[in-house]
This record gives structure tokens, sequence and C-alpha cells, in this order.
């Protein structure tokens, strides 16, 4: 037997035993965390159903989808609809529309829970702080169909903010609900009402990790509270500001269907209507699902591009990221 034949035979041998040896350890660990698995089951099978199974819906933005006909026997069309994307005037102003909303969200609605956690942060009274705590969460628990309510019942033309005005300032009633310049403005505020505390909780966690040592050192230094918060917590809680940041870059196109929806009325839906609530008018009302779902996509597709974008930033400055 040739030597070269030998050491051949040997190492497919040893590869051999080697995978059996992997696909044992494999079950092994399977059967062994059993339970840990069963844990996760839930969650998985969420996600498959209702996300990843879905996706196969995606097909028709390449035919002109007829329910009568099926996915099977719709004609293809291609890029069609995705051509008439760029070609409509109205999926031009939607679209900006959706990015200068939420951009108005990230300058102005993401900062708020970093503030708020540092100024929790702060508080040294474990009572008062947790009664502030749950206060502060409180909004996010309340569906988007109560807050529209409440700012409604606030800002008609005969509620209260309008009656307050006019009673301090003599001003004629402002109709908030109805004017255009008026439509985003509140839409923030509203996020910034409901989400912010909320949004807190993370900064919270990694400001718990921050090693108090530092501030001590700090305050020997002679560093007033303004200087700790500056030099050592926000340098301290940077990556999660980060990560944060990228995931929020990737649902950039994602403003919240169900708030923008109760908000729009016929008035406001030159400047309030976005990317979800245009794909519910085409796709629902008018039945053009091909178009509705090839918008869909590509908002998609744009969330992808921004959080890998996004990421390899993150990565360059030499913050961790998401992956």
């Amino acid at each position: 037997m040739d030597i070269h034949t030998a050491e051949e035979g040997f190492r497919t041998v040893a590869n051999t035993v080697g995978k059996a040896k992997k696909k044992r350890s494999i079950t092994t660990r399977l059967w062994k965390e059993r339970y840990l698995f069963l844990l996760v089951l839930p969650g998985l099978l969420y996600f498959i159903i209702y996300r990843y199974v879905p996706m196969a819906g995606n097909i028709i933005a390449f035919q002109d989808f007829s329910p009568f006909q099926g996915f099977l026997h719709s004609d293809w069309v291609g890029l069609k609809h995705f051509k008439k994307i760029f070609e409509d005037q109205e999926v031009i102003r939607v679209l900006w529309n959706t990015l200068y909303l939420s951009f108005l969200q990230i300058a102005f609605a993401f900062p708020v829970s970093i503030i708020l956690a540092i100024m929790l942060n702060e508080v040294r009274n474990e009572m008062f702080k947790r009664i502030i705590q749950s206060i502060v969460y409180l909004p996010h628990f309340l569906s988007w169909v109560v807050v529209i309510g409440i700012v409604t019942v606030f800002l008609k033309s005969e509620g209260i903010v309008n009656k307050l005005l006019f009673a301090l300032f003599g001003m004629d009633a402002t109709p908030f609900l109805t004017s255009s310049g008026w439509f985003m403005p509140l839409i923030v505020l509203e996020v910034i009402w409901k989400e912010s505390g909320w949004g807190t909780i993370i900064f919270l966690a990694a400001l718990a990790g921050v090693n108090p040592s530092l501030y001590e050192a700090a305050v020997v230094d002679g560093a007033s509270k303004w200087r700790q918060i500056w030099h050592i917590t926000l340098p301290s809680i940077r990556g999660t500001i980060i990560l944060l940041l990228i995931l929020r870059l990737g649902s950039v196109l994602d403003v919240g269907f169900e708030q923008i929806f109760l908000m729009l009325n016929s008035l406001t839906m030159s400047s309030g209507n976005v990317i979800d609530t245009f794909v519910y008018f085409k796709g629902i009302e008018k039945s053009d699902f091909s178009f509705a779902t090839a918008v869909g996509l590509f908002k998609s597709l744009i969330g992808l591009i921004l959080i890998v974008g996004a990421n390899k930033v993150a990565k360059r400055f030499g913050e961790d990221g998401v992956y």
C-alpha cells in the first residue's frame, strides 16, 4: 500500500469519526438542555409563523396579483411595480413625509429617554425614584387609541387647551387637529409622552454597570455634577446609545401605522400620509395589492441598507455594533 494512500485513508476515517462525535455532542446537548429549548420554542414559533412565513407573500410584488387567480396563476411583470414607485409623485411625497417624521423622532424623541434615564439615575431616594419610574412607564401600556382619544379631547376646537389659551391670552381657537403644520409636532410629542419613560429601562440598566469609583475619583478632583455626566456617564453608555440608534435607523421608514392612521384626516393628508398608511390605502382600500407590496418591500430594503451601513460606521469608530 502506498504511504499517501494510507494517509488519505486515515484522514477520511478521522473526519468521519470527528463528524460522528460532533453530531453526538449536538444531540446530547439538545437533549440535556431540552427544557431551555422548550422555553425558547414559543418565541421561535411566533417569529417563524408571523414573521418568516408571511415573507413568501412578497412574491406578489413581481406579479399583477389577482386574489381570484392566486400566487401561482397571476401574471409575472418583473420590476414593473418598483419602477412605478419612482414615477409616482405621490410615493415621493409620502417617502419625504416618512423620512422627515422619522428624523424628527430621532432628533427629539430619542434623546429624551437618555436625558430622563440620567435624571432618574441621579435620584438618591429609592422610594421617590420608584414612584417616578412607575409614573413615566405608565403611558407605554396605553393603546394608541386611548392616547389619541386623550389628545383629541384636549386639543379639539372647544377643548381644554384652546379654552386656556383664550382665557389667559385671548387667543382664538387653534385648529391643532386639522392643521398640516401641527400634525408632525403633535406626532413627535405623543411619542415622547408615551414611549420615553419605557425607553429609559435599557439606559438605566447600562448606567447600573458604571463603576462608582469613577464618580468618587471625579469628586476628589473637584468635578461638578455636569462634568461627571459629560465625562463619565455619557461615555459609559455610549455603546448602548449607538446600538439602539443603529436599531432605530433600521426602522427609519417605520414611524408607526396605528398612531398616524388615527391622527389622519382629509386636511392633514398632505403632510401626514406616510409609507405605512399609503400601503394601507393602496393595498386595502384600492385593492392594488402588488404595488402596495412593492412599496413595503422597498421600505424593508432601505431599512436593511441603513442598519448594515450604520453598523459598519459604528465598527469603524471602535464600537461593538449589532453584529
